[in-house]
């Protein structure tokens, strides 16, 4: 099933994300959600759009899940991620979000850092990562942090229909 998209006026884009627990992500309920996530992100693919990634949060649903397709053919699931170890190496980085239609930003990111969470069967993950995959695990992870990109201080924001190949 397709998720519709919260509007970026959406308060809950705002809050926190809540951690989730062994028991409830093994639910056939939570299972479903994730799926429903991967079929929505694969659903705004078109000749103009190509998602890296998704946040529950950005379906209404305020949990720690992310999905990341940061190379467009393989959606990982995540759970609980938080990064850690951050360059201090940092990078421009042009960004859009669905949570923020029309819009786009330059904003700085950190080159490479940490990532640990668990998959969607509840096995803990542990990795290095860096560049652009890098910059979608901190554009997600902010979402599930309550902040969305527009939110940096260091961001310069257009609101013209940029010509941009990536967004989440």
């Amino acid at each position: 099933m397709i998720l519709d998209l919260l509007p970026t006026s959406d308060p809950r884009l705002r809050q926190t994300s809540e951690d989730i627990s062994m028991e409830e992500l093994l639910r056939p309920e939570t299972q479903k959600f994730i799926d429903d996530m991967i079929e929505t992100m694969k659903a705004q693919r078109n000749s103009e759009s190509n998602p890296v990634g998704l946040a529950a949060v950005q379906v209404g649903v305020n949990k720690r899940i992310i999905v990341v397709d940061h190379n467009g053919r393989n959606p990982r699931v995540f759970i609980n991620a938080r990064m850690s170890g951050l360059s201090p190496g940092i990078v421009d980085s042009p960004e859009g979000c669905y949570s923020v239609i029309g819009t786009w930003g330059v904003l700085k990111r950190h080159k490479k850092g940490n990532v640990k969470a668990l998959d969607r069967e509840g096995n803990k993950v542990s990795f290095k990562v860096s560049g652009f995959e890098a910059i979608v695990f901190q554009h997600e992870i902010d979402h599930t942090d309550g902040t969305l990109f527009i939110d940096h201080a260091d961001v310069e924001i257009t609101k013209t229909a940029l010509q941009h190949p990536d967004h989440s």
